[in-house]
């Protein structure tokens, strides 16, 4: 193993390229429903919007799997959907059904919208407020939602199983999407840049529904925005990580990792990670993979899945983590076992 650097945040240092024993981790949706401090937080100051959108709180919510486990990394507190609040759509989150952007871009353009970027500051200051706190040895994650998967959500007004909607705008009106692309990646380049400058220190950028589109389509409305912005943020901020998330990639992950400048890829549970080891670029940090629902059964079961990623992963740079965000109903007991396993 190569001599460790002066870099006294594991987690940072592997998304810099160093390999590190154990690796690093931190959990997608770590700060969340499944800690009874944030059901109670939660239940004390209402809605998720409201918590997002409260510095006090979403400090406290990102701090608290911090205070509870100690993980190398902390997550902003927050949600992919501020970019288009803040570009003028209404958002407004339904319980038990998740959220809704009105009006919808179907049938309308950005031009129709009154854009309100004062709705960001408040996430700002969460940043401030939890740089304050975190421990020298943690890592700080800012995050936004690729253009691809926001634009998903501003076409259609809420998630979907295939995405069919902005599919069919994005073939039948090729123009208007890349306009609202164009514009998410103007939009995302400044407000992660803010974060960069209020206090994270690498960023990851959420493509959810990136394994709706067809090879071509990936190339154009993932690939090409994600390289613009990863170009824009490394010119801003030299040395700043940038983590590119494209879930459901699968076998379009390798150009992926080559063509858009992403300093660390995130894998997510049905990758085989001894087949990413062997196709993505050499040295190139890797972070993930293990199944949600392992971490939920937990016990040998587990226990063989953290082992495997980490074989698979022994010879690269690694930060563990899950293949997408931990289950409401995962146990306690189950997120100290996977960091006693890790840990030793």
């Amino acid at each position: 193993m190569a001599a460790l650097s002066a870099e006294t945040r594991p987690l940072l240092a592997v998304l810099r390229g160093e390999r590190r024993d154990p690796p690093p981790v931190w959990l997608m949706r770590q700060a969340g429903r499944y800690l009874p401090e944030y059901r109670a937080l939660r239940a004390s100051k209402g809605g998720f919007l409201e918590l997002a959108y409260d510095s006090d709180a979403a400090c406290e919510i990102t701090m608290q799997p911090i205070r509870r486990f100690g993980f190398d990394g902390a997550i902003l507190f927050s949600d992919i959907l501020v970019i288009p609040h803040a570009l003028g759509q209404d958002l407004r989150f339904e319980a038990g059904e998740g959220p809704r952007l009105s009006p919808t871009l179907v049938d309308r353009t950005l031009d129709s919208l009154t854009p309100a970027p004062e709705l960001l500051e408040p996430i700002y200051g969460t940043i401030r407020k939890v740089r304050e706190q975190l421990p020298a040895t943690t890592t700080f994650l800012g995050f936004a939602g690729s253009p691809w998967t926001v634009a998903t959500y501003m076409v259609a007004g809420q998630g979907s199983k295939e995405q069919a909607e902005t599919r069919r705008m994005a073939y039948r009106d090729p123009a208007a999407f890349q306009a609202i692309i164009d514009a998410l990646v103007d939009a995302t380049a400044d407000y992660l840049s803010r974060q960069v400058e209020a206090g994270v220190d690498a960023v990851q950028l959420f493509d959810s529904w990136s394994g709706s589109l067809a090879p071509r389509e990936f190339e154009r409305w993932v690939v090409a925005p994600t390289a613009e912005l990863a170009k824009r943020l490394h010119a801003r901020h030299p040395g700043t990580p940038i983590i590119g998330f494209p879930k459901g990639a699968g076998g379009k992950l390798p150009a992926y990792a080559r063509e858009t400048g992403v300093d660390a890829v995130g894998l997510d549970e049905t990758v085989d990670p001894v087949w990413a080891d062997a196709s993505l670029p050499e040295g190139l940090p890797v972070q993930g993979n293990l199944d949600p629902l392992a971490l939920i059964t937990g016990g040998a079961r587990l226990d063989e899945a953290i082992d495997a990623i980490r074989g698979a992963f022994a010879e690269r740079p690694h930060v563990f983590n899950l293949g997408h965000g931990i289950q409401l109903d995962t146990p306690i007991a189950h997120v100290e076992q996977l960091l006693g396993r890790l840990r030793g």
